[in-house]
């Protein structure tokens, strides 16, 4: 089985720690910029109860003059604390995304569930660090600070500003625990329905000629009717304690001033003193009220950090791989075994059961057998692209994961039965996205498939553009192509699922043709076969049954073995 990771450091979470310094450097900033916003209500208290009463002006001018420059420091540390945390989320992102796209591919091989998008979770986390939301979180710990203030004026005053924010956090409190459920779930049937809406996408060809477009339709419609109405639910909670934040704020603003007032009635604080408290008991709610404001946000890049997390924990643990020499072609299977997925072990039905057998360079093997006899799952699991859940796949007598990626995949061929080509050029596809593939390697890959002469026919060639709809491409266009892809650089271990499923005559000659070359040239070849012409150039051959070995050996003997009249097969059970 697939060892998984438990919930400890990971490239994602170390990447996060190394935020921490940057974090730092926030605060700090940040802690400038709280203790300069005192200057607008130390301001206002120095020209209430101070130029006023004496009527200076060169009072009033070098207090002015004093407060342009410290609001001039003010706009630049903002501007640096915002600047500097959208520089850490692109930094984020370019340290992880590369990792992120890497574990989001291998996660269609290990299993693991397909709705978690790890690259639209990092850029949820990219954004919330880089939206203005996130610097409230820095300004909340000098909330105490403006409240000290406020008492320093009166304690009446300091007393009403702290009641005022314990009914804002109670708001925010609320908030949170009112709408987390509903947005976590929301964002959840998001991911489902976007997965939907892509399969639909990509069985378009078949969705819409069947007439499944209306079934389809109203699936994706209740789907996505049920995603906005838990939204919505969450939406409205949301909005209201973000209304009632507002608004209470509004009204604390204004008590202040009543209770200002009424003591400055008593002669116990001065007119400068009940604007300037008003504005810091206002500065102090509006970090809780900017990021009740903005929760929706907040949770989203919650959830998305959690997912990351626990995406990038269940990732299968790479090995440790030396660099190997380059592989000759020595294939051992020993005891493979693949089991229905299920969470009873026991009683999970076996797709492969104790598949054995070994290949030496030049050999090539056709396995036959009747549908559902884990013939594909076989050339998963030789390939690496699944794991077995017993048993073992050598190449040269390491297994493969003890092979690097990179080392492995230039040693390898695969075509496998459920063929797509990327976007981007025929040449691309045909080097596998190769930026130092040599054309010369590319053209020999193609005739050695056989597909030379047909992409020269194409609009531009080797510089034809592949869309993800195949566009002027035939089925057997793609799967030549598919051929030239799998044989490019010369592998020394070449799989193919059904090969020719798709290919005429010419097709399936061009397939005898590249099988015996890479035989010629002491490459090992298996070949997943229905079509008795898929096999035509094989030495070979292995029956499977059920998911077990039912014969094994030369391709004349077995196959003479299966024509006995007291075992006709179908034209179908022949390949």
């Amino acid at each position: 089985m697939t060892a998984l990771r438990p919930l400890r450091a990971t490239a994602y979470s170390a990447a996060v720690a190394r935020l921490r310094g940057t974090f730092v450097v926030v605060a700090l900033f940040s802690a400038a910029v709280n203790v300069l916003m005192l200057t607008g209500p130390m301001f206002m208290l120095q020209v209430y109860d101070r130029v006023l009463s004496s009527g200076s002006v060169p009072t009033l001018q070098a207090l002015y003059l004093m407060v342009v420059v410290l609001f001039v420091f003010l706009g630049v540390y903002d501007f640096l604390r915002s600047r500097i945390m959208s520089r850490a989320a692109y930094r984020l992102d370019q340290e992880i995304s590369d990792e992120a796209y890497a574990v989001w591919l291998r996660a269609a091989l290990a299993d693991l569930p397909m709705l978690n998008r790890p690259l639209s979770d990092l850029a949820i986390v990219r954004g919330f660090l880089s939206s203005p939301v996130v610097l409230g979180f820095f300004d909340l710990p000098w909330i105490p600070i403006y409240v000290a203030v406020c008492f320093f004026v009166h304690p009446w005053l300091g007393w009403l500003t702290v009641a005022g924010l314990g009914v804002v956090l109670v708001l925010a409190l609320l908030n949170q625990f009112t709408t987390r459920k509903h947005t976590a779930k929301a964002m959840q049937m998001d991911g489902a329905e976007s997965f939907f809406v892509e399969q639909s996408r990509r069985t378009a060809e078949a969705v819409l000629p069947m007439g499944m477009r209306r079934g389809v339709a109203a699936r994706w419609s209740q789907m996505h009717r049920d995603g906005l109405a838990t939204a919505q639910v969450g939406g409205d909670r949301g909005q209201g304690y973000t209304a009632a934040s507002k608004a209470f704020r509004l009204l604390l603003q204004s008590s202040l001033l009543g209770l200002g007032g009424y003591l400055a009635l008593q002669q116990q604080i001065t007119a400068g003193m009940i604007v300037a408290t008003s504005i810091i008991a206002g500065r102090a709610l509006a970090p809780v009220d900017q990021v009740i404001g903005q929760w929706a946000t907040v949770v989203r890049a919650r959830e998305a950090h959690r997912r990351l997390r626990e995406t990038f924990a269940a990732a299968p643990v790479p090995r440790p791989t030396v660099d190997l020499p380059p592989a000759k072609g020595h294939l051992g299977v020993a005891g493979v075994s693949k089991y229905v997925p299920g969470d009873r072990a026991r009683e999970r039905a076996p797709i492969l059961d104790g598949v054995t057998f070994g290949l030496e360079p030049g050999d090539a093997l056709g396995v036959i057998g009747p549908s559902a006899s884990g013939k594909s799952t076989l050339a998963r699991i030789l390939v690496g692209a699944t794991l077995p859940d017993e048993g073992s796949v050598r190449l040269d007598g390491a297994t493969l994961d003890q092979w690097s990626e990179d080392a492995l995949g230039s040693q390898i061929g695969y075509l496998p039965q459920r063929l797509e080509l990327l976007t981007g050029t025929v040449r691309d596809n045909i080097a596998r996205f190769d930026p130092e593939a040599a054309d010369e390697e590319v053209i020999k890959a193609a005739r050695l498939a056989g597909v030379h002469e047909m992409i020269l026919q194409l609009p531009d060639g080797y510089a034809t553009q592949m869309t993800t709809d195949a566009g002027p491409f035939s089925g057997g266009q793609l799967q030549r192509i598919g051929l030239a892809r799998a044989v490019y650089g010369g592998p020394r271990y070449v799989v193919m699922d059904e090969p020719n499923s798709n290919l005429d005559a010419a097709g399936d000659d061009a397939l005898s043709q590249a099988i015996l070359a890479l035989r010629e040239a002491g490459s090992t070849v298996v070949v997943m076969a229905h079509r008795p012409s898929a096999i035509a150039a094989v030495n070979k051959v292995m029956v499977l049954h059920g998911g077990r070995v039912a014969e094994f050996g030369a391709r004349d003997e077995i196959l003479q073995k299966s024509l006995r009249p007291r075992a006709v097969p179908t034209s179908s059970e022949t390949a």
